[in-house]
């Protein structure tokens, strides 16, 4: 091995760096929305495991690849393995949240659901996951590949977190009836 750090990762520190820490603020954010609002509407946990639980998975993906990839490797075959790791479990983890919307019940997605919940982190877990094999072969071109798909995670988790608050709040807010006649049920909240 080389005592000398990879030049194409160090090429690419600031942008890891910078997508690294959004991610992982990010994440403890979506923790606190998700305390706020989960007594504002009952849900049920096919649709939070759905809709809600995915934007943290992004967010931790793209720490885990910015950390990856952040490691002073001395050739790029190690950062591609871990890549391409971190890629082929998103894919698996994209069908078990597709499956898991085509079964919930609660809410009827519409085509941008699918597009920002299912498609888009399909698509950029496959794209490490390949540009990760690539990276294998010690060729930094792969790198800019494996960027934009991480950004892209971070985006996507940004606009499903903010999509469920605005659903949530935009939605009447559910009423419990009291035996000592308190409010009474305004209706399903669904």
């Amino acid at each position: 091995m080389h005592d000398t750090i990879a030049p194409a990762l160090e090429a690419w520190a600031s942008f890891y760096v910078i997508v690294g820490s959004s991610a992982g603020a990010l994440t403890g954010l979506q923790f606190v929305v998700m305390t706020l609002i989960g007594e504002r509407t009952p849900s049920t946990t096919e649709s939070v495991s759905a809709f809600g639980t995915p934007n943290v998975v992004h967010f931790c993906a793209g720490l885990l690849v910015a950390s990856i990839l952040s490691i002073p490797w001395s050739i790029l075959r190690p950062a591609g393995v871990g890549v391409a790791c971190a890629g082929g479990l998103g894919v698996v983890y994209s069908a078990i949240v597709l499956k898991r919307a085509l079964r919930q019940n609660v809410y009827e997605p519409v085509f941008e659901d699918w597009l920002w919940h299912c498609a888009l982190p399909a698509v950029s877990y496959g794209t490490m996951l390949v540009a990760g094999l690539l990276l294998r072969q010690n060729h930094s071109g792969p790198l800019f590949f494996i960027g934009p798909a991480v950004l892209m995670l971070v985006f996507v988790g940004i606009h499903n977190a903010w999509d469920t608050v605005t659903y949530i709040t935009a939605k009447p807010a559910s009423r419990q009836g009291t035996s000592g006649g308190g409010l009474a049920p305004e209706g399903d909240v669904e």
